[in-house]
């Protein structure tokens, strides 16, 4: 369907679009796309039947105004006539028809017909169609938006579509026919479908404007139209007979000939089988109705492959027109079917039959066929082996991870990995996925978070440590200088000497947990050079001591041995690192201590492990702190891991630990993974 301003039929209104996922879970023709987060109406792909209008509850669906392109028409003084669609009954439910037809009249057409007068004639020549070709099977094509829906994803059965006009054509047809050709057309009806109809390239002169009822009761409104009587007589539910409203209103007036008969049904599911004289018989499956967006599609594909061979199958997009997207009533199906039977019965009952069939008559020979183009908008299906991979991409590794839950609006995750693929839809539409990358979120925050604190509680402890290192400091060099002078005047033996040297030994330990604070709280700068890490490796290995029960293990696998560090820094956490882990094995009798490295062109990685005790759980979260050690008291400042801690942050790299404590969960021991960059960019603060 195109249209000839170019324009799309439904647009999306973004700012009000939620991302629900109802317009894309409604679409028979899988017209909606799903890009940053926002809906939009693919224009090729769409088939104008509304469902996405009628389920997005935030209006944030726009439909193409016809109420410009008619002011103009009602405006220029050619003579223009309104063609009311058969459903109006189901629209108008507070209003006499004589007053619909009165109230249409006084937004300015000199005419007012029902397009239920083009169904009788459509009515009539699917009758003589099925008559004349009893081996044909045809698809019937009074609904657009099932011809926009063949001609776009099923054109191989563009043969098989009635060459037959909807009653809209018809009635156009032959009101030029009755009045000439100057005159100028505009529907007013329930379908959006009807505007690309009248845009589609084989009837595109034929019809000058579409109105939704919405549209018109919108123009009524602006022209201060509104009924002045209602149509049902509060006691008996039934309308008032011509003579009452004509008498009582002055806006009633009765539609303009040709006035129709049962073709008025067609607003209704299975309205065109009756109209016809058909019957739907369950036996011989020679006609076949059905309607609804799913229902519709599934009768077309069995149609297609062979599992449905009606003669005729006469197919509706939504559930007949009265359910159409551009009605404005909130009554429900079964209301809507009772307003419009009622009206055809009480039309029936007064209708002049002979005239009717003269009318009919009259336009025997009038031209009621229609051919249909193909605009094939069928997409490549990816192979098993792309589909695999979308659907891995969205954590569905296996069968059983394949929810179907339908919240992304397609019913299965095979049919949302296609349309993927197709660049309809994107991977955050998966609901459970989502929901897992919000809890890996969450938990990447959390981490973030307690680095942040972490850092921040270094900050202050680094502050006070330097306060008090400083103040601290020349005191103890003072008791240590004095200290030393006075043992060299005592002699070996002497009690006083060795009271004298536990001093000295207390003051000594002072003198170390200063200069840990200092190194501590101090702001380094870290100088960088090429380093070779297996050189640094063997600088490790001379630097600590292994006790006999230790044995230790060192692994290389860096095809590149180079990185930029600042080597001596490097090494003092490498050296820290390793003491704990001799510590944490104690006097085990295999105690092993392991090294390896290894690495991308980005980074490298150096891992120690042990077989130690382990750190439990509770000791791990303060594992990073100033002053937190396991050890007996005299054995350690608690200051290295934080010390290392931060040193690896200043090159802008990550330490990490992976423990067990529990012998009942496997092996114990403990790794430290040091992950640096092999270039580090000093001009960016060091990471936290």
């Amino acid at each position: 369907m195109r249209h000839r301003n170019n324009s799309p039929m439904i647009t999306t209104i973004k700012e009000r679009c939620r991302v629900c996922y109802s317009c894309v879970r409604d679409c028979p023709a899988r017209a909606i796309r799903i890009a940053d987060g926002q809906a939009e109406v693919i224009p090729a792909r769409c088939i104008g039947c509304g469902n996405c209008v009628r389920v997005c509850s935030q209006r944030a669906k726009r439909v193409l105004d016809g109420t410009g392109d008619v002011r103009d028409l009602l405006a220029s003084g050619a003579p223009v006539v309104a063609i009311v669609a058969p459903s109006f009954p189901a629209e108008f439910v507070d209003v006499a028809p004589q007053v619909v037809a009165g109230m249409i009249r006084a937004m300015g057409f000199d005419y007012v017909v029902e397009a239920a007068f083009g169904a009788d004639l459509v009515a009539w020549r699917y009758r003589r169609l099925m008559s004349e070709n009893p081996e044909t099977r045809y698809i019937s094509t009074t609904c657009p938006a099932v011809i926009g829906f063949v001609e776009r994803y099923l054109p191989q059965l563009i043969p098989h579509l009635a060459p037959v006009v909807s009653p809209m054509i018809a009635t156009a047809r032959a009101l030029r026919k009755l009045h000439g050709p100057e005159l100028k057309m505009v529907f007013i009806g329930p379908c959006i479908a009807k505007k690309g109809e009248a845009a589609s390239e084989p009837v595109w002169d034929e019809i000058n404007g579409v109105l939704t009822f919405r549209e018109a009761r919108e123009m009524m409104s602006a022209s201060g139209i509104t009924p002045h009587a209602l149509s049902r007589d509060p006691e008996r539910g039934r309308r008032h007979n011509v003579h009452d409203l004509a008498a009582n209103d002055p806006l009633a007036m009765d539609f303009d000939p040709p006035h129709p008969g049962t073709g008025a049904l067609f607003a209704i599911s299975r309205g065109l089988v009756q109209a016809a004289g058909l019957t739907e018989n369950l036996l011989s499956n020679d006609v076949v109705a059905t309607d609804g967006r799913r229902e519709f599609v599934e009768a077309l594909n069995a149609f297609d492959k062979g599992s449905l061979q009606p003669r005729l199958l006469e197919v509706l997009c939504c559930e007949g027109c009265i359910m159409g997207a551009g009605m404005t009533s909130d009554d429900a199906m079964f209301q809507r079917r009772r307003h419009v039977s009622e009206y055809v019965r009480d039309r029936i009952t007064e209708m002049d039959t002979d005239a009717w069939q003269d009318d009919l008559t009259g336009f025997e020979d009038l031209d009621l066929g229609r051919t249909f183009l193909p605009n094939d908008q069928r997409q490549q299906f990816p192979s098993m082996a792309e589909l695999r991979a979308i659907l891995e991409r969205m954590g569905k590794r296996r069968v059983e991870d394949e929810l179907n839950c339908g919240a992304c609006g397609y019913e299965t995750c095979a049919e949302h990995a296609i349309a993927i693929y197709k660049g309809r839809a994107e991977n955050e539409m998966c609901l459970p996925y989502t929901i897992e990358r919000l809890r890996h979120a969450l938990k990447e925050l959390g981490s973030a978070q307690e680095a942040l604190v972490h850092s921040e509680k270094l900050a202050n402890m680094g502050q006070l440590a330097a306060g008090i290192a400083h103040e601290v400091n020349n005191p103890i060099g003072i008791v240590l200088m004095y200290s030393h002078l006075l043992l060299e005047t005592l002699p070996a033996d002497s009690q006083q000497r060795a009271d004298l040297e536990m001093i000295v030994e207390h003051a000594e330990r002072c003198k170390t947990i200063v200069a840990g604070l200092l190194n501590f709280s101090r702001q380094n700068k870290i100088t960088r050079k090429q380093t070779d890490v297996e050189e640094l490796i063997g600088r490790l290995e001379r630097a600590i001591t292994l006790p006999p029960n230790v044995r230790l293990s060192v692994e290389h696998y860096l095809d590149d041995r180079f990185f930029n560090v600042d080597a001596d820094q490097v090494l003092q956490v490498l050296v820290n690192l390793s003491n704990n882990a001799i510590g944490a094995m104690g006097v085990k009798t295999d105690g092993e201590l392991s090294i390896a490295t290894s690495g991308n062109g980005q980074e490298v990685v150096i891992e120690i492990t042990d077989n130690g005790v382990g750190i439990s759980e509770e000791n791990l979260k303060h594992l990073f702190q100033p002053f937190f050690t396991t050890k007996e008291a005299g054995k350690g400042t608690g200051l290295g891991l934080a010390v290392s801690y931060g040193i690896i942050k200043m090159h802008r790299g990550d330490i990490r630990v992976k423990t067990n404590a529990n012998p009942v969960k496997g092996p114990t021991g403990t790794t430290f993974r040091v992950v640096l960059p092999r270039i580090g960019d000093e001009s960016l603060e060091p990471a936290v």
